[in-house]
């Protein structure tokens, strides 16, 4: 992709816009869903509990293959600003869990641009875009999650590495295998097309990764349902951020500590590298 010019000023027109979608919580989703989580029993029936971030699987963007990027998003444009930075990226973001998601429910997805910013950091210009969104349900208001959405002009091969802390030793944790098998299923779920999950060649020789990319969603998933496990039930608030990319073909750790206000999770690579890092706080 050319690298236009970038003018914030009209990327901000879009702050305002709005998009609402529905979608069911099917049994055959919440099945798919933990069987990703590796989940002995996945087979849910109509009326129980649905797993805490089911969302990011609810009424994904479904354009038509002639309507998708090179990189296999939708083209730029629509809900989001058409931000002329190469490469897009799941920053983080926040969730409220006001309820819990329910088999069968049909669930409207009300979705708002807040905010378009620009910084300058040591890999050059960055984009932010934070979306909210607004998860309503038979019950009423469920969930709240503000997306954080970074685009970044493309790496610079001859630039320094940046520098990546390396992730504590946890009170609790627990190994995943970043397999190939792994992504492809949760890009299935979510109806993911970015390429830098299941395209080695174009992770690597077009975005710069040394391999595929393990999503930050499925990260976060895996504390949020951890901190739930480990309290034994849900957060209300669960703010989460990506530090380094996690890479696939090796085991990576799920990891808990306390804190005053409640629980701080994180992944960590096979190398040590903290690559995601959460906070879950109880009411």
């Amino acid at each position: 992709m050319t690298q236009a010019p970038l003018d914030i000023d009209h990327l901000r027109q879009w702050i305002g816009r709005t998009e609402e979608a529905e979608d069911t919580v099917s049994p055959r989703l919440v099945a798919g869903y933990l069987a990703v989580l590796d989940d002995p029993q996945p087979q849910r029936a109509l009326g129980d509990l649905a797993p805490l971030a089911i969302h990011w699987c609810l009424a994904p963007e479904t354009r038509p293959m002639s309507q998708l990027g090179l990189d296999g998003h939708p083209k730029r444009g629509g809900l989001l600003p058409p931000v002329p930075l190469p490469h897009r990226m799941w920053a983080g973001g926040k969730i409220d869990l006001a309820g819990r998601f329910t088999v069968g429910d049909v669930i409207t997805r009300h979705s708002t641009v807040q905010d378009v910013t620009v910084k300058t950091g040591r890999s050059g210009t960055l984009c932010f875009v934070a979306v909210d969104h607004a998860f309503h349900g038979p019950q009423g208001l469920i969930l709240t999650e503000r997306h954080d959405i970074v685009y970044r002009a493309a790496r610079d091969p001859n630039a320094p590495p940046p520098m990546i802390p390396q992730a504590p030793v946890g009170r609790w944790s627990y190994s995943v295998m970043a397999d190939p098998v792994l992504l492809f299923r949760y890009s299935a779920l979510t109806f993911n097309g970015h390429r830098i999950h299941y395209d080695r060649n174009h992770a690597i020789t077009s975005e710069g990764y040394s391999g595929l990319v393990v999503h930050g969603p499925l990260q976060a998933t895996m504390m949020l349902e951890f901190a739930a496990k480990l309290r034994s039930t849900p957060p209300a608030t669960f703010t989460f951020r990506g530090i380094s990319p996690l890479m696939d073909g090796a085991a990576f750790t799920v990891n808990a500590d306390e804190t005053p206000q409640g629980l701080h999770l994180w992944t960590a690579a096979v190398d040590g590298r903290l690559c995601m890092e959460a906070q879950a706080v109880w009411a």
